[in-house]
């Protein structure tokens, strides 16, 4: 028989770096409170991209509804805003139904978006188109240091190198007429909600992403980003650039062996860990739980109750 804990539904979220292991958490506190998992990967959307993203298998799921896995073909850009409204609506329709949605992944933008009274700028392909031109045609500096005249917050946030990111800052400047800095997400929470954090120390995540960047090989990921490739994964803006696929595309295209790819995927896994860290971090409202805890499904559903 179930525990409830005597917990009326209301909206969890399992955060965290990658490797930390939320996914299994999620599936422990979906099956203790009668709920369903959300997805909050942004690269889990894409259909296909199994092995490089760590996606649970159906037996791994132990019989819990995942939502929102598999929606996007690997051509599609990513949508933010596209993301919230069809989360929302799960989410909408679980607390309709009783059930309790479990939000797992690490992608903290996404997760906000479905917490958070946040609203995204429209996009103008004008705009975009033009900046995008720009950028590749005098690389991202001189679009960075506009950044920084127009917001200075912004352009101390984002990567000089980072083109995607600043084209996106300065057209939604243009488009609005505020500084991007102030369309990011704040901590007003939409929903009666609890985000429970999973704490790993740094030198042990590390290692962690290094043994499942091996299994992720071992498990076929080069065949599988050559499966993708057929069906345009090297024309997706987003879906090409994900973690592991990224490098894998380049040994494809002869840029790169494979070791060397399997040790860049270890490296930028690493440093985004450290930025998703970074990032949740920021937001005094997670819970944060120690990943080697042996009753951590315990604790996290008493963090549920206490809240």
């Amino acid at each position: 028989m179930r525990q409830t804990w005597g917990v009326s539904p209301r909206v969890i979220a399992v955060v965290g770096p990658t490797a930390a292991g939320k996914s299994d958490l999620g599936v422990a506190l979906a099956r203790a409170l009668d709920g369903e998992v959300i997805n909050t990967d942004s690269m889990q959307l894409y259909r296909g991209m199994d092995i490089g993203t760590a996606k649970l298998t159906v037996a791994e799921r132990g019989g819990v509804p995942h939502h929102l896995l598999d929606v996007w073909e690997v051509t599609s850009s990513a949508s933010v805003a596209e993301y919230q409204r069809d989360a929302r609506a799960v989410v909408e329709d679980l607390l309709a139904r009783g059930r309790t949605p479990i939000l797992v992944g690490g992608s903290g933008l996404y997760v906000r978006a479905v917490l958070d009274d946040l609203e995204f700028p429209g996009t103008d392909p004008k705009i975009r188109a033009r900046l995008e031109a720009e950028a590749e045609r005098v690389g991202p500096g001189p679009l960075h240091a506009r950044l920084a005249v127009a917001d200075p917050p912004a352009a101390a946030a984002i990567l000089p190198g980072n083109a995607r990111r600043i084209v996106r800052a300065l057209e939604v400047i243009e488009l609005t007429g505020r500084p991007f800095t102030a369309t990011l997400p704040t901590h007003r929470s939409l929903y009666d909600s609890v985000q429970i954090g999973v704490d790993v120390p740094r030198s042990v995540l590390d290692e962690r992403i290094t043994a499942r960047v091996d299994r992720m090989w071992a498990a076929g990921l080069v065949e599988e980003v050559r499966e993708l490739e057929r069906v345009g994964l090297r024309e997706g803006r987003t879906a090409s650039r994900a973690l592991g696929y990224a490098q894998v595309l380049r040994m494809l295209a002869g840029e790169c062996g494979d070791e060397e790819a399997r040790e860049d995927t270890v490296r930028t896994t690493r440093r985004f860990a450290r930025r998703q860290d970074t990032w949740f971090r920021r937001d005094p409202r997670i819970e944060w739980l120690d990943h080697t805890r042996a009753d951590l499904l315990e604790a996290a559903l008493e963090k549920v109750a206490a809240s």
